[in-house]
């Protein structure tokens, strides 16, 4: 069977998955930009509060991620991801009826916000064990590189769409619009025909910690999984050190417009919707290892190119190399997501799929946290260029896990 991206959107139960996930995509993106809108032009939250605001959407994941991956190996998922997006509708639905009713503050709003985050958190838990479930072995890698473009496309067109809803029909109501695309997601989902069961009652005296523990140890001790896992793990302490420093380097020091540095953050979604397309015949040509190999290498390149600037005054000379760092970064994304998320999908057995990913999920969570705070310190004593040439470092070293571990031969052809 082919495992090209076209044709795995003619299965049906994918392609109701599929645009439950375009669809959530899109609406994330709007209310992103909705939320910050709504914090500090509606709510005129003050920088603090922010601060807090913008924290609390990761409380859910350090908190309560390793609990929710668990549960998601007890659970059946599909009802978990319908059960999630009405409750996300339901969450957006009583901003806008707070606000009319004048009752909105920041820590309703922040409240609000919290549940939202979980219940996120409960559909991405549900979501990733639930794939394996809807297409063949073979085709895991073309379904994750299908949501990977429409994710990339979202991502780059979904901001510029909440601006104008916002726009023109306030922050409040353009969380409203979003409130109903989550219904239709649930829809969607409802009607996708799978066969689940819970998991047998256990007998053995074992608890959810027992549970998380097994998932801990088994991700991380896999001959081919675990160097995956410690891999990205360091991207993301590596990613959060480039991003934390990026804007401020671009904005302030360089002096770009924020026109300009839309644009060069637009590359990165070109780059990821390229690198989606190439996923799959990557993939196959060079194995996981290699396309994974490809992508965290393709991470230092694009910071180094950041750092490379032309001795030029004119601001569109100097934003070339941010452009092309952005795109070549979001290339390699776009190569490695598809075939590293298809390959784990593949080799983990179903009653460990929640854990698995729930496991590098929550230490992603906790190395993006800690490396915010390092390129914080990092920034303040020796600048952004600096910061940045660290994260390149990083990246690097990601790179470095795979090229000398196992998983540098692995492919999927031999599961």
């Amino acid at each position: 069977m082919s495992d090209r991206p076209g044709e795995v959107l003619r299965l049906p139960a994918f392609a109701l998955f599929w645009s439950s996930s375009t669809l959530g995509a899109f609406t994330g993106a709007v209310s992103a930009v909705a939320f910050q809108v709504l914090i500090v032009t509606t709510l005129d939250a003050s920088a603090f509060e922010i601060g807090l605001l913008n924290a609390a959407n990761v409380v859910p994941y350090l908190l309560f991620g390793l609990v929710v991956g668990a549960l998601m190996d007890r659970w059946r998922r599909k009802p978990a991801m319908v059960l999630a997006s009405v409750g996300r509708a339901l969450v957006l639905g009583a901003i806008p009826v707070l606000w009319v009713t004048g009752t909105l503050t920041v820590w309703t709003f922040g409240a609000l916000f919290l549940i939202f985050g979980a219940l996120t958190l409960i559909a991405d838990s549900a979501a990733q064990p639930m794939l394996p479930r809807l297409v063949p072995r073979n085709q895991l890698v073309a379904a994750n590189a299908r949501l990977g473009q429409a994710g990339t496309v979202a991502q780059t067109t979904g901001p510029a769409l909440g601006g104008l809803l916002v726009g023109w029909l306030s922050a409040p109501i353009a969380i409203l619009v979003d409130a109903v695309g989550y219904l239709v997601s649930a829809v969607l989902l409802s009607r996708i025909k799978l066969d689940e069961v819970n998991a047998e009652r256990r007998t053995d005296g074992r608890h959810l910690g027992h549970d998380i523990v097994e998932g801990l140890r088994w991700t991380y001790s896999h001959r081919t999984l675990a160097p995956m896992a410690a891999s990205v793990n360091v991207w993301f302490l590596g990613n959060s050190i480039a991003l934390t420093a990026f804007a401020p380097y671009a904005l302030r020091e360089l002096d770009l417009g924020a026109l300009a540095f839309g644009l060069v953050l637009a590359m990165g979604g070109v780059g990821g919707f390229l690198g989606a397309l190439l996923a799959s015949a990557a993939g196959r040509r060079f194995g996981v290892g290699g396309a994974v190999l490809a992508g965290r290498t393709l991470s230092a390149v694009a910071w180094l190119a950041v750092l490379i600037l032309p001795a030029a005054e004119n601001i569109a000379i100097v934003a070339i190399p941010l452009a092309i760092g952005q795109f070549l970064f979001g290339l390699g994304m776009g190569l490695e997501d598809p075939n590293e998320m298809g390959y784990r999908q593949a080799v983990a057995p179903d009653q460990m799929q929640g854990r698995l990913n729930a496991s590098i999920r929550t230490v992603n969570r906790v190395m993006f946290l800690i490396g915010a705070l390092v390129a914080g310190g990092l920034a303040t004593a020796f600048g952004f260029r600096v910061t940045i040439g660290v994260s390149v470092a990083v990246f690097a070293i990601a790179a470095l896990i795979v090229l000398l571990s196992p998983l540098r031969t692995a492919r999927h052809d031999d599961l």
